[in-house]
């Protein structure tokens, strides 16, 4: 069985959502992952906000208008009134839920809650055009077997024996329709996978139930080998490797959610990245295969702060690199980027929730100096070390560029350099011009 996600664009209107019923329903038996509507996310982040507030008015003003944008949605999605009925109560109940927290005091329970009323809504609306249709479909609620751990990360182990239950209760079906984004955590409360998560659930989807193939649809033909909003002409990649891939992900390339590749990787199961509104495209496929040496893509990383620590005690400070992670660590901050010499680590990072705790903390081993709105400019492909001339053309193709960090050597699959990110566009465009032409 193959695993399908589709994005908030591709069921973001009636009109796309008979698209996609039409591009799936082709008799071979699926399990479909769904985000929500495109715009509902934001918009529930909208409300909670003005919960958290503690604006009322402005909450339910937000809150009736996404309510009559869904009772127009079902009027027109469905020509039955059965189903006409049936998509009214989802919507009714979802609402119910919103503003069952309107009074009170508003916390991250409530606000979790709230968000993964998208996901349930479209979901449910699907589930009836469907049916309406007359295939064989089951709604697979993601909340009986998503799970998270208290680390906020998936837990295989809950998530593989749930989900063949939950299909097993289900009963057979040609088309499964489930939820992406939204779980459980470890205390069995509504939580979510963050912005960009149905990706994730598909591929921990088809990890746990040993999945034919993972397809992330959305509204471009798969990876292009730089950012089309920045540089033109960027082209299709046909094949990239699960490394190669993940590396393009996590550096910023926003087709793919960048946990994503991991659950496949590990079970070997192919990912293919498809055009809703291009399906004859073949995309790109993602498998252990590289589909060769050199470089493949460039990807840039917005909203980068870079953070350079001089020791105190010059040379042979020892014990100085453990003490600096520590802080990171105990502060729960990523580390994306490293440079070392004998006396100073630079370091970057994406999350500054912690910035200025950490920054004191890291005064007591050395001097400090921050320097925020950088990006991080990834150039990958199989960049195998013995190949002489990967990180020369890099840099020769950066010439008049100021760099203010370096990270090479580190993986075989890219090389990485921090610029400011008023020359990001210069750089991507410098890049695709020599390294992509």
């Amino acid at each position: 069985m193959k695993v399908l996600k589709f994005g908030g664009t591709s069921v973001g209107s009636v009109e796309n959502m008979n698209a996609v019923m039409q591009l799936i329903a082709d008799g071979e038996k699926k399990l479909v992952v769904l985000s929500a509507m495109s715009g509902t996310t934001n918009a529930l982040v909208e409300i909670a906000d003005y919960l958290y507030k503690k604006n009322k008015d402005a909450a339910f003003t937000q809150i009736a208008n996404l309510e009559r944008k869904y009772e127009t949605v079902v009027k027109s999605l469905y020509k039955s009134p059965t189903h006409k009925k049936e998509g009214s109560k989802a919507v009714k109940t979802a609402f119910t839920t919103i503003k069952s927290f309107t009074s009170g005091e508003f916390n991250e329970i409530g606000e979790k809650t709230i968000l993964a009323q998208g996901e349930l809504i479209s979901t449910a609306l699907f589930t009836q055009v469907m049916k309406e249709n007359g295939f064989n479909t089951k709604l697979l609620p993601a909340l009986d077997f998503m799970r998270i751990d208290s680390d906020k990360a998936a837990d295989m182990q809950a998530i593989r024996p749930l989900i063949k239950e939950s299909l097993a209760e289900a009963g057979e079906a040609d088309y499964y329709i489930t939820q992406g984004f939204i779980c459980r955590n470890a205390e069995g409360e509504i939580d979510n996978l963050q912005r960009g998560g149905s990706d994730y659930t598909a591929s921990l989807i088809g990890a746990a139930i040993d999945s034919k193939e993972v397809q992330i649809w959305t509204d471009i033909d798969g990876f292009h080998n730089n950012d089309p909003r920045f540089v033109q002409n960027t082209k299709k990649i046909e094949q990239l490797s699960f490394n190669e891939a993940a590396e393009l992900a996590y550096f910023g390339a926003k087709i793919l959610h960048p946990q994503t590749v991991l659950p496949a990787k590990l079970q070997n199961i192919p990912v293919r990245l498809k055009n809703t509104m291009n399906p004859s495209d073949s995309g790109t496929l993602i498998t252990h295969d590289a589909s060769g040496i050199g470089i493949k893509a460039v990807a840039a990383k917005d909203g980068i702060t870079a953070i350079k620590v001089r020791s105190y005690r010059m040379l042979m400070a020892y014990g100085f690199m453990k003490n600096l992670f520590e802080i990171f660590e105990f502060f729960k901050t990523p580390i994306d980027m490293v440079s070392t010499s004998e006396v100073a680590v630079s370091i970057t990072i994406d999350n500054t929730t912690k910035l200025d705790d950490i920054v004191r903390e890291l005064k007591e081993y050395g001097e400090v100096e921050v320097d925020e709105n950088q990006t991080i400019v990834c150039v990958v492909g199989d960049l195998i070390a013995d190949e002489q001339g990967f990180a020369a053309k890099v840099f020769n193709a950066m010439e008049g560029i100021p760099i203010r960090m370096i990270s090479y050597g580190g993986s075989r699959h890219n090389i990485s350099v921090l610029v400011s990110t008023k020359d990001k566009q210069a750089t991507l465009q410098a890049l695709s011009d020599h390294l992509l032409a």
